[in-house]
């Protein structure tokens, strides 16, 4: 981040009259962006100006060079900016630290063991869900999905839960931009089905997955969020329905919770 860091402080400079001005831009810059993360709609630069009482032109100029590093971007509607690939980057980069992945894989290891099945953690990625990170089952029968495999969204639990959270236009715009392929039976490809169902998604606040992926496999997943409350992973867990019938999925909603408050907390700490 020094680089950008450099950036931010030339372009101040450049902009102003004093270089008194120089010690606190890097303040200034993650001021903005503690804003933008924190806020429930995107914010253009004269919002952002008034609530951290600076001049429209530094926030101006802020925002333009944050936007050019990708540390934000803009909002689908044109309105404002909200957080970019860089800034999703580097939450994902702290979080696999060495000593926060310690900590993280204690957490999924002792999900996985009260659960009695495989749990992983998986980020957004467009219209795709990445694995990040994942406990094994002991079972020898068991779905293998590694880390770094991409799964579509709209078909898994994970991907469900973080739709759920999205604004309707940028959900329009996902939805709109989905290649949709029926994997099972149970798959929802049908527009209104689908956003129905996330809208149930977003009002339990955990999603599931009825075999709409992988036939004879279930899953339930829960939104890992940041001290703002957004969602910035998802953590689940998958099993055959041999083992787990989908009626029984539920049950295990505490353990997830759990184990998300404390994925949670790893960011705050």
């Amino acid at each position: 981040m020094s680089d950008l860091a450099d950036t931010l402080e030339v372009n101040e400079l450049v902009g102003s009259d004093s270089p008194q001005k120089k010690g606190s831009t890097v303040k200034r810059v993650l001021s903005v962006l503690s804003t933008i993360v924190a806020a429930e709609s995107p914010l253009n630069a004269t919002d952002i100006a008034e609530m951290l009482q600076i001049p429209k032109a530094s926030a101006h100029r802020l925002c333009a060079t944050l936007e050019e590093q990708g540390y934000i971007q803009g909002s689908l509607n044109g309105r404002g900016f909200q957080a970019g690939n860089q800034l999703h980057k580097l939450s994902l980069d702290v979080m696999a630290s060495k000593p926060l992945q310690v900590q993280r894989r204690a957490i999924l290891k002792s999900l996985s063991m009260q659960i009695g099945e495989t749990c992983n953690i998986a980020i957004p990625d467009g219209t795709e869900m990445i694995y990040f990170d994942r406990a094994e089952t002991h079972w020898p029968v068991r779905v293998n999905l590694q880390v770094g495999s991409r799964v579509p969204a709209y078909a898994t639990a994970g991907g469900k839960m973080y739709l759920s959270t999205l604004e309707p236009c940028t959900l329009d715009t996902l939805i709109d931009n989905t290649v949709f392929s029926q994997h099972t039976n149970n798959t929802l490809v049908d527009r209104q089905a689908l956003i129905s169902e996330l809208r149930q998604t977003a009002q339990r606040g955990y999603s599931l997955d009825n075999e709409e992926y992988i036939d004879g496999m279930v899953a339930m997943a829960v939104p890992v969020t940041n001290s703002a409350g957004r969602l910035y992973a998802t953590l689940s867990f998958h099993a055959p329905c041999m083992r787990v019938p989908f009626t029984a999925v539920s049950d295990f909603l505490p353990q997830l919770k759990d184990a998300s408050r404390q994925l949670s907390r790893l960011l705050e700490d």
